[in-house]
């Protein structure tokens, strides 16, 4: 059992059912056929951001900020290729998540959808020519027009 299924059964339980303390969690994930030992629910408590409310364990709602992709590309993008449908973006290690976010959230309606690595980002657009619109919109922000 690795940490992120469990942390991912206990999100289950407590979006399901109403869970006051960690022994009802150690025992229904026991009923999952999970084990877990007081400190490791601590833990993971803690790091998941659960909080206890009247109704139980509850997650807390985080507002994640928006990050612009243009304040994001110059910093971190290395490399715009297009190909197809699609567009290859090259990133600084372990930036390719965040910019993949951003990219997401900025919606432009071009991008279907983006797919993130540690380095690398597909993005992938309904035909060429539209890749090739995103590719140079990318490559404008590069350049700081």
């Amino acid at each position: 059992m690795t940490k992120t299924f469990r942390q991912g059964q206990i999100l289950r339980l407590i979006r399901t059912q109403s869970l006051f303390t960690q022994e009802e969690l150690a025992r229904k994930l026991r009923e999952s056929g999970l084990e877990a030992t007081q400190v490791t629910l601590s833990r993971d408590i803690r790091e998941l951001g659960l909080v206890k409310t009247t109704d139980g364990y509850r997650e807390l709602q985080r507002e994640t900020p928006h990050v612009n992709i243009a304040s994001l590309a110059s910093e971190v993008i290395r490399d715009v290729r297009s190909a197809m449908n699609q567009v290859v973006l090259r990133t600084a290690p372990g930036h390719a998540s965040s910019v993949a976010v951003a990219l997401d959230s900025e919606s432009w309606p071009e991008v279907l959808g983006t797919i993130a690595g540690d380095d690398t980002i597909l993005v992938i657009c309904a035909d060429p020519g539209l890749a090739d619109s995103v590719a140079a919109r990318i490559r404008q922000m590069l350049e700081g027009i």
